[in-house]
């Protein structure tokens, strides 16, 4: 009796099938597609990808951003002509002095300036905040981080004062990347059936963006690109980063970043997947519109390498940056103390184009104050924050994580790896 052969599996088992590009191209193609129907007639409101682009380019310019703060006669207006003056004076510690105060006269500069970590502060979500971290900054002859993290409600914000657009003219002037964050996703209420931290499963099983959530979505980003010059969002389920990677098919210079609050990658299967869905939506150009890809706080130094390994062999080093939470909110979201300065700078030294993301003061700095940071207060109201009086709180929370990135830019030096901070400051 015949016994049945048994074969070794090997690698070639895992290559896509054939047919499948294919079949999914007929699929996308079909002009009776229901899906890539509705997505075409909400981009379809805003012009033709030319127009849409030109309106953005149009609303980001400097100028039309501070016109339009003159306008409403913001005070913020002021703010911003004050930093550019201090920019253009010079106010800013240079890297060289910076450098020099660190390690000590003499001392060795940078080595290591290919791998140069982002310092990256969450969350900035008043700009009077920006201004005093700056006057800080040259106070305390200190660095002004390269990258800002956003989450506050977008019609609050510009409602504010234009301050909205006082951040958006600010990042210009001082040579900043920054990330907004849509009204459209989870915590919206748009799942009729859950509603607060009670219903604590229920975020596990479905809050993301029901039904036609994504199209709102594309309809929210495309007012805000057109109109307020927002060009990089976070995106946090796969429907809405699909629609993104169409938005960058159709030629629309959209950018996001992968959120780690509900799209978060704890591991390398994880990121190869997402990895894998932005080289099949590449526009014709090999431009993915996916800039950022926020790891989970769970991994470890050995996954961050995997991760990037793989981001590197897609040919995404110089497009993708990965985002390490290095601290976090003191409450709600990790069991203290939660400090990863040192895993940073291990990393750093083999792999580049790493975020360190300061969400939180160092663990030793928050248990001292009265108010500790927390991932809840992010969805408060400015009237809320003000009434309670918290609001003070939350702006010394965030000079809390100004500090953290001092610490952290002190490690990279004494390591010798470069970072990132705003770049037409420190020079």
């Amino acid at each position: 009796m015949k016994t049945a052969q048994s074969t070794t599996p090997t690698t070639a088992a895992f290559t896509c099938n054939p047919s499948a590009p294919a079949e999914i191209n007929d699929f996308l193609a079909d002009p009776d597609n229901p899906l890539v129907r509705d997505f075409l007639a909400v981009v379809a409101k805003f012009g033709t990808p030319e127009e849409i682009n030109e309106k953005a380019a149009e609303a980001r310019k400097l100028e039309n951003l501070k016109q339009r703060l003159a306008d409403m006669a913001s005070p913020y207006l002021a703010d911003l002509e004050w930093l550019e003056e201090q920019r253009d004076a010079g106010a800013f510690v240079s890297l060289d002095e910076y450098t020099q105060r660190v390690l000590g006269e003499g001392g060795e500069t940078i080595r290591n300036s290919e791998n140069a970590v982002t310092l990256e502060i969450s969350v900035m979500n008043f700009f009077p905040w920006l201004i005093d971290e700056a006057r800080r900054a040259i106070a305390n002859r200190e660095i002004m981080p390269g990258r800002y993290i956003r989450v506050r409600d977008m019609n609050e914000s510009l409602e504010d004062k234009g301050d909205m657009l006082a951040f958006a003219a600010a990042m210009q002037i001082i040579g900043a990347t920054y990330v907004e964050t849509l009204n459209t996703r989870g915590t919206d209420g748009s799942n009729v059936n859950i509603g607060s931290p009670n219903e604590l499963a229920g975020y596990f099983a479905g809050i993301q963006m029901p039904n036609t959530q994504p199209l709102e979505w594309v309809e929210e980003y495309l007012h805000h690109y057109t109109t307020n010059g927002v060009r990089q969002v976070l995106n946090i389920t796969p429907g809405q980063l699909l629609l993104g990677y169409w938005l960058n098919q159709l030629g629309i210079h959209t950018e996001f970043k992968v959120s780690v609050w509900f799209a978060g990658h704890e591991n390398a299967y994880g990121a190869l997947y997402t990895f894998m869905m932005a080289k099949l939506m590449e526009a014709s150009d090999g431009v993915t519109p996916l800039t950022g890809l926020n790891i989970t706080n769970s991994v470890n130094a050995d996954t961050i390498r995997q991760i990037a390994a793989i981001r590197d062999r897609f040919g995404y080093r110089d497009q993708v940056r990965i985002e390490h939470h290095l601290t976090q909110t003191y409450k709600s979201t990790v069991r203290q103390p939660y400090l990863r300065r040192d895993e940073i700078v291990e990393v750093a030294q083999t792999v580049a184009n790493v975020a360190a993301k300061h969400e939180g003061g160092d663990p030793e700095t928050e248990i001292r104050r009265e108010i500790q940071s927390d991932f809840f207060d992010y969805f408060r109201t400015q009237e809320d924050l003000e009434s309670t009086g918290d609001i003070a709180a939350m702006q010394q929370l965030y000079m809390d994580k100004h500090d953290s990135i001092q610490k952290t830019a002190e490690a990279l030096t004494h390591a010798g790896v470069g970072f990132v901070t705003a770049s037409k400051l420190h020079h």
